[in-house]
């Protein structure tokens, strides 16, 4: 008999700590004061901000310390080499999604912890044996802890093939664009404005080099340095050399243009010949046994009928 009262004494009890939570939300002082910071312009809202801390966002002022201090205790496990290493890489990879150095750090020693945490509540739930379960934590935590290095290297790799199959079109595009009149850096410039992709991002940045005073032969090496493609490196050191010796540039354009049209059909070529020996695979792991069941499975059965 007690049981229907005690459920509706929590009933009541939990609608009323909803009712009183949510009118507290709707009317708190905290919401008052968020409405009345919109109305106000950036620099007030900064001074605002600035003369009494509790105003700035949560993740302004818990989250964000946090992090920062974190990044700091992270980044002194490392090596200088390392972290210049991971820094090349990124800017090879063309500095996706705007991922720093340290950023990454974390994502790996983060990717570590939740490996072997994960890991290791799995491990105490499966009946595995002691040395398998060492092992199990081990192989995810390590996996973990080099995710990032494969993601970093994917994107290198998937970088670096678009400006190869962008760089011919664009020469072809630079050398219209200098056999009409046009000089080889206003050409460029015209040619980053009117396109995107990879290569265009890196020839703006070269052109941005050249614009903050380096020579067009620093910004042209830099280029080929900083991407590391090879038939990117032969372009440039052919625009150099024919910078260096005074030969027509729309010449020098013309040739690399139509070698690298070359090299992509014969990589097309190459990639095409590849192809029948990659579908073996799939061909004897997937479509293979299920064509000896269809052929073979009838006469197993019967077999197995007569004996």
């Amino acid at each position: 008999m007690a049981t229907p009262a005690i459920i509706a004494v929590l009933v009541f009890a939990g609608v009323t700590l909803t009712a009183y939570s949510t009118l507290g939300l709707v009317f708190s002082e905290d919401r008052r004061v968020r409405r009345r910071l919109k109305d106000l312009t950036s620099f007030e809202h900064s001074q605002a901000t600035v003369a009494e801390p509790m105003l700035q966002p949560f993740g302004t002022r818990v989250i964000r310390p946090l992090g920062a201090g974190l990044t700091s205790a992270v980044r002194r496990l490392w090596p200088p080499d390392y972290r210049e290493s991971l820094s090349t890489q990124l800017v090879r990879a063309g500095n996706p999604r705007g991922i720093a150095v340290d950023r990454l750090l974390v994502a790996k020693v983060a990717g570590l912890l939740g490996g072997a945490g994960v890991m290791t509540a799995v491990a105490i739930v499966a009946p595995w044996a002691p040395g398998i379960k060492v092992l199990a934590v081990l192989g995810l935590s390590l996996f973990m802890f080099f995710v990032p290095d494969l993601w970093l290297s994917h994107r290198v790799q998937k970088y670096q093939e678009e400006i190869v199959r962008d760089l011919p079109d664009m020469l072809d595009m630079l050398t219209i664009s200098v056999e009409a009149g046009l000089g080889f850096d206003a050409a460029l410039a015209k040619l980053v404005r009117n396109t995107g992709g990879a290569l265009a991002r890196e020839f703006g940045r070269a052109l941005q080099d050249v614009q903050a005073g380096s020579s067009r032969k620093e910004a042209l090496r830099d280029l080929a340095e900083r991407v590391q493609v090879s038939e990117l490196a032969a372009f440039t050191a052919a625009i150099i050399q024919a910078d260096m010796f005074g030969i027509s540039i729309a010449h020098v354009l013309h040739t690399q243009a139509g070698e690298l049209r070359l090299r992509r059909r014969q990589r097309a070529e190459e990639l095409a010949q590849k192809a029948p020996v990659k579908m073996v695979i799939p061909l004897v792991a997937c479509i293979l046994p299920a064509t000896i069941i269809v052929i073979l499975g009838p006469a197993a059965v019967k077999i197995a009928g007569l004996f």
